[in-house]
């Protein structure tokens, strides 16, 4: 296989997320489906790991955000947990950059982090898998899905799941979610689409798939209402001069895509009081 769609596999996709009933689905066993022996295949993950330990590290030499990373409010011995798809799913993405903030600047709180996100998902699916959050019990519930619902099909570019069933099942999730845990409950919005990348993407162009920004903005207007947190996620722009937001497929982010999400996660929960 290609290194670097094997890189890019490894990246986003998890099995033993995806398939949690295959129970003893260990690293030899995944290690196999990418035709990798164990030690390829934890390299390549510690590879990751490493990333975002350095794209942490960077973000930390900002002393505002260092000062932010600080007020989280996430307590000593609390269980935070993300809900989402592949934005989140990403070994690069936000949450672990996260993960990585806290593990430096607040090492002796032993904050629990579980990236629940599976890639592919979507808000439906999400439902379907909710009932293990009971098992989980998180004490705060980060959620980014509706991308992957805004799937827009074929000729006549229906969406995958329609606007008001997204707006619905997020809701019920949330719902859902508090009858089953005592969890904070936080939102981050889809992130905003390029879509002249996404066009002319050789993998969406065979599957006959489009996305598109406006569908994104859809869901953030109904997140953007509800009386959680949101973290604006649709409007971070190029992170820096120079520096690309997006992958070439014009849907996922780059990691400084990602770090600039997770500035703007850390400015808004750092508000909380």
């Amino acid at each position: 296989m290609n290194p670097e769609l094997l890189a890019k596999l490894i990246r986003f996709q998890q099995p033993e997320k995806a398939l949690p009933y295959l129970n003893g689905l260990d690293d030899a066993r995944v290690a196999g489906l990418f035709d990798l022996d164990p030690g390829e295949y934890r390299d390549l993950r510690a590879g990751f790991a490493d990333q975002t330990r350095r794209a942490a590290e960077e973000l930390l030499e900002d002393a505002e955000l260092a000062a932010q990373v600080d007020r989280l409010p996430f307590a000593a011995g609390q269980h935070v947990l993300a809900l989402g798809e592949s934005s989140t799913a990403d070994r690069l993405s936000w949450f672990e950059i996260l993960r990585q903030l806290l593990a430096i600047r607040r090492p002796g709180d032993a904050i629990k982090m579980t990236n629940a996100a599976v890639t592919g998902c979507t808000t439906t699916q999400a439902l379907t898998a909710l009932p293990g959050l009971g098992f989980q019990r998180p004490d705060w519930v980060l959620c980014q899905l509706g991308a992957n619902d805004a799937q827009r099909l074929g000729s006549t570019r229906t969406r995958l799941v329609s606007a008001t069933e997204t707006a619905r099942n997020l809701l019920l999730l949330r719902d859902r979610g508090r009858e089953i845990t005592s969890a904070q409950w936080v939102w981050l919005t889809p992130t905003a689409v390029d879509e002249g990348r996404a066009a002319t993407f050789t993998h969406f162009q065979r599957a006959g798939i489009t996305w598109a920004t406006a569908d994104m903005a859809d869901t953030a207007k109904v997140l953007s209402v509800q009386p959680e947190p949101v973290v604006d996620a649709l409007s971070v722009t190029e992170p820096l001069p120079g520096a690309e937001l997006h992958l070439d497929d014009g849907v996922h982010l780059t990691i400084d895509g990602q770090m600039a999400v997770t500035v703007e996660l850390v400015a808004t929960l750092s508000r909380i009081s």
